[in-house]
């Protein structure tokens, strides 16, 4: 399913990559065909595999192609923030955000952004009316399981998959994450931003997709990630309104 260019036109979709230029070689042409017309935002820390020479490359053929190299790795979060900050400055109205790892089918991007119509943010969903996850390990997949519970359990979140980072923003409330200062960088963001924007009062919903685990490369997560990821939803709820 693609959508008609006209519809696309205020559209972009923000990738964080490290490390992940064959995976964008295959996942940016076919953009172009799901959602004609959107802005396609790759923010790559400097990455040592050749990624932002890739980019430079594949920028030159594309125009709608935004690629942001910035010195060093510098933390998924900020990535993420760095792409929101330009997807307003070039007007957008609607901002998807999605990993280069391939893990997340860019086909549910027309779906998310439909779901924009009834949400503020639509979150493309594992585990909404079931479990929709192929190739991870029992024990990856647990653990997966219950930090959504323990996130939703804290925060008090009604969705049920606050750690998805395949989601798409309305101007608004992207417009609410940039102006709030956002301590997490990294997958803990995705948990922080979220409740920034409920707080804010803005209407979630989430979209059943089916999660593919990563086809090359390697995983980002760390020990300080998983720490973090404990740690943050407690600062969360006691901070102040």
């Amino acid at each position: 399913m693609s959508l008609p260019e006209s519809h696309s036109a205020k559209r972009c979709v923000i990738i964080a990559a490290f490390n992940e230029g064959p995976n964008l070689r295959k996942l940016i042409p076919g953009l172009a065909e799901i959602v004609p017309g959107a802005r396609v935002i790759v923010v790559d820390d400097n990455s040592p595999d050749g990624t932002p020479e890739t980019l430079k490359q594949m920028a030159a053929a594309n125009p709608l192609l935004s690629p942001i190299i910035r010195d060093g790795k510098r933390g998924y979060g900020g990535a993420v923030m760095t792409g929101f900050r330009r997807a307003l400055e070039l007007g957008a109205t609607q901002i998807a955000t999605m990993d280069a790892d391939l893990s997340h089918d860019p086909n549910d991007l027309p779906q998310l952004f439909d779901a924009l119509e009834r949400a503020d943010v639509a979150i493309g969903s594992r585990y909404a009316g079931g479990v929709r996850v192929i190739n991870w390990h029992p024990a990856r997949l647990l653990l997966s399981l219950f930090a959504n519970r323990y996130v939703k359990t804290i925060l008090r979140l009604k969705v049920d998959d606050a750690t998805s980072g395949f989601r798409a923003y309305r101007r608004n409330a992207v417009e609410i994450i940039a102006r709030t200062p956002i301590s997490s960088q990294g997958y803990s963001f995705l948990v922080e931003i979220l409740y920034c924007v409920h707080r804010a009062g803005c209407r979630l919903c989430e979209v059943p997709i089916i999660y593919a685990e990563r086809r090359e490369g390697q995983s980002k997560m760390s020990k300080r990630v998983i720490f973090e990821a404990i740690i943050r939803p407690w600062l969360l709820r006691l901070m102040p309104r």
